[in-house]
């Protein structure tokens, strides 16, 4: 199977100051046009101290100058593979765009205050979610999930403030790299890379294809 990617290329003069603000720009092309089924969609990548990989796909919550958050249970595999080794790498697959966007960096924890703020944006559910589910461990069925929601619900009707799991939170991938990489004809696609100096400048690099 293969598509022939027809769309216009990225040219550095094009190209933002900086990595966040060009994501600001391809991410609101990519939300506005709706060309693209939840575009904060992104694959995380870790690995443990052994050098193991994994990956899923998580939601980018927020991004901002100092790089992207996302929020998950500090007891979960991704989060004890970050406590072993920090190093991670985002993916944004825009296929529909024939756009991706590839981050390497280091995950840090947000703070409490931070993530508290953003539990209570979460739907009522969602927030009982964080508390049935110990995220990546074995159980022996769906009906003990559910059992364990129910009586979470039970204790925390809806409308009645639930607490923030002491286990759950999120990270900011502060970004040493973002690549954006956008799909050309005959495979002979434009990638450019910002990559982050000493002095918190960056230098743009293309890479062949």
């Amino acid at each position: 199977m293969r598509k022939q990617y027809r769309a216009d290329g990225l040219n550095e003069s094009e190209l933002a100051a900086g990595p966040m603000e060009q994501f600001g720009r391809w991410f609101l092309q990519a939300a506005q046009e709706g060309a693209v089924f939840e575009p904060n969609a992104m694959v995380v990548s870790t690995a443990d101290a052994a050098g193991r990989p994994s990956s899923r796909t998580v939601l980018m919550k927020a991004y901002d100058a100092d790089g992207f958050v996302f929020y998950t249970n500090y007891d979960s595999r991704k989060a004890r593979d970050l406590a072993e080794n920090p190093y991670v790498s985002l993916l944004f697959p825009w296929h529909a765009l024939a756009r991706q966007v590839i981050v390497t960096g280091t995950a840090v924890r947000t703070g409490r205050d931070e993530t508290a703020a953003y539990f209570r944006t979460r739907p009522h559910g969602s927030q009982l979610g964080a508390w049935a589910s110990a995220q990546s461990s074995v159980i022996s069925s769906r009906a003990e999930l559910d059992a364990a929601y129910e009586a979470l619900h039970a204790r925390y009707p809806e409308g009645e403030q639930v607490p923030v799991p002491p286990n759950w939170g999120g990270f900011r991938v502060v970004p040493r790299s973002v690549e954006f990489w956008q799909g050309r004809w005959n495979r002979l696609h434009d990638r450019l890379r910002y990559v982050a100096e000493p002095d918190g400048s960056w230098r743009v690099e293309r890479l062949s294809p």
